[in-house]
C-alpha cells in the first residue's frame, strides 16, 4: 500500500483534546520500557523529547528516571497547551519543560542532549530526514536514542483492522486520526534507508515490536 501522507501538526483544539484524553497507555508506557530494556546502561540527565505532543511520554520518562530534566518540543500550541496542563498536574513543571518550535528550526544544534526520544513523529513529518538530522545536530556524542513511531499496514483493509482493535471505544475523531497516521506511516525497510541516508544506519537498529509500531535505538557515535 503506497503511503498517503498527513498534516504536521494538529492544530485544532479539539483534533488535540481528542488525542490528549485517549487511553494510550499502553504503548506509552511499553516506550519507556524499550529505554529501559534497550539502554540499560544509560543514565538520562538531559533529554529532549521531539514531538512530545500532551507531553503524556515526557511525563513518564521523568517519573522512570528522576535524575533527568526533559525538553520537550512540538510544532502545535494546541497540543502544548494540553500538555502544559498536564506537566503541572503532574508536579514537573521544574523538571519538564516545553518548547513550541516547528522543526528542524529552533532546536540547539551544539549537541547538548545526551538522551534523545520521540514517538509518533517521524509519520507526521513531510521530510523524514528532519528527525534524523534533528538527532544528530542536538545530541552529544554518545547520546541515546529512542524512535517509536507506526508501522504502515500492508493494506487499507488492514489498517481498518487495527483502529477496531486498539480504538474501538474511542471518539470517532480519535479513529479518523489513527487510521490517516497508519496510512502515513512507513514500512521497515524505507526507515532503514532513511537512517542509512542520514549516516546512522551503523549505530540505530530497528525492531518491530508489535503489530502497529517500531522502535529505532541505539548511540550516536
Amino acid at each position: 500500500m503506497k503511503r498517503i501522507p498527513e498534516p504536521e501538526l494538529m492544530v485544532d483544539p479539539e483534533q488535540a483534546r481528542a488525542y490528549a484524553g485517549a487511553d494510550f497507555s499502553e504503548p506509552h508506557q511499553a516506550f519507556v520500557e524499550h529505554f529501559r530494556r534497550r539502554l540499560a546502561a544509560h543514565a538520562p540527565r538531559k533529554v529532549v523529547d521531539l514531538g512530545c505532543g500532551p507531553a503524556d511520554i515526557s511525563i513518564r520518562f521523568a517519573h522512570a528516571f528522576p535524575d533527568c530534566r526533559v525538553t520537550g518540543i512540538d510544532g502545535s500550541d494546541a497540543m502544548l497547551s494540553l500538555g502544559r496542563e498536564a506537566v503541572r498536574a503532574a508536579g514537573m513543571t521544574s523538571r519538564i519543560e516545553l518548547l513550541q518550535l516547528h522543526l528542524p528550526a529552533g532546536v540547539p544544534r551544539s549537541g547538548g542532549f545526551d538522551t534523545l526520544i520521540s514517538n509518533s513523529l517521524l509519520h507526521h513529518l513531510a521530510d523524514p530526514r528532519v528527525l534524523w538530522q534533528t538527532l544528530k545536530d542536538a545530541g552529544a556524542a554518545g547520546a541515546a536514542v529512542l524512535v517509536m513511531d507506526l508501522l504502515r499496514p500492508q493494506s487499507v483493509g488492514r489498517a481498518t483492522e487495527l483502529v477496531d482493535e486498539y480504538c474501538g471505544g474511542e471518539s470517532e475523531l480519535l479513529r479518523r486520526d489513527f487510521f490517516h497516521s497508519l496510512l502515513a506511516a512507513y514500512r521497515p525497510d524505507e526507515v532503514r534507508a532513511q537512517m542509512a541516508a542520514a549516516d546512522l544506519g551503523e549505530c540505530l537498529r530497528l525492531e518491530v515490536v508489535s503489530d502497529r509500531h517500531f522502535i529505532a535505538w541505539g548511540d550516536l557515535s
